[in-house]
């Protein structure tokens, strides 16, 4: 846990943060006391809620391994990445590709502060502090242009944070803005928090939107994460919750309850 006394400026640390909590759920030190709070209060009403968080972390390992060793891809623009932990993704892409480059993307200073400390030696990876819904400034942004080429294949991750974007900011046309500036043979990565229960949506949404300060969008439905990627080739096995996306093992940690999961998949850009 991070000593109260160390923070970069201007930063509120009595409010929790989303990156901050998933950090806490995750099992590291880069949270405050309001963070532990908040997560420890979710889980009460929400239990799945640590184990969700392990296994969507486990399918983002995996997706991007698929990626760059399967599909030969070698660029990677991270939105809403959240604070570094282990086998991040330009650990995992250069793994494969020692060349592989990474634009890791999210709007908390203190993401960027402790990615800079991690990466200074890195020179094919980069964070930038923006919000990831302005497409505009992330890509013409200068990191993002030293070290994506768009004139060949990317692939765009969207982990669990698109349930931060309210609707009026529609998720969905932000998905497509990224895909439309993206070549064929390209990739997106989505999923978000979805469940089939309304007063679980209700309850998670509200809590959240509280908690955070309005730094919270909606848990949604399947059928909406889908549209997020209408008309794209998606990958097998399909839209699934996350953990049974081409498993390496069955030693995943198992939901003790499903009152919500993270559900989405690995769509193709023709």
């Amino acid at each position: 846990m991070q000593e109260e006394s160390w923070r970069p400026d201007a930063i509120d640390t009595t409010v929790p943060s989303v990156a901050r909590m998933y950090d806490y759920y995750l099992g590291g030190s880069d949270n405050y006391e309001s963070d532990r709070i908040a997560s420890e209060e979710l889980l009460k009403q929400v239990p799945s809620t640590k184990v969700l968080a392990v296994n969507n972390r486990r399918f983002l390992q995996r997706v991007v391994r698929v990626l760059a060793q399967d599909y030969g891809i070698r660029q990677f623009v991270d939105h809403g990445s959240g604070l570094p932990t282990q086998d991040n993704v330009h650990q995992v892409a250069q793994a494969v590709d020692p060349t592989s480059r990474v634009v890791y993307v999210d709007n908390d200073p203190i993401v960027l502060a402790y990615g800079r400390a991690l990466l200074d030696e890195n020179e094919r990876t980069a964070v930038i502090q923006a919000d990831m819904r302005d497409t505009d400034e992330i890509f013409s942004h200068e990191e993002t242009t030293r070290l994506i080429d768009f004139s060949q294949p990317v692939a765009a991750l969207f982990v669990s944070v698109l349930h931060c974007i309210p609707d009026e900011s529609d998720p969905a046309a932000l998905v497509r803005r990224v895909a439309e500036r993206l070549v064929p043979g390209s990739f997106l990565v989505v999923c978000q928090l979805v469940s089939d229960r309304p007063e679980i949506r209700k309850y998670v949404t509200d809590f959240m939107d509280q908690a955070t300060g309005g730094h919270w969008g909606r848990v949604r439905e399947q059928e909406e994460v889908a549209a997020y990627l209408d008309g794209l080739e998606i990958l097998e096995p399909g839209l699934v919750e996350v953990s049974t996306w081409r498993p390496d093992n069955d030693l995943a940690p198992v939901q003790a309850t499903d009152e919500w999961l993270e559900w989405g998949g690995v769509a193709r850009i023709g």
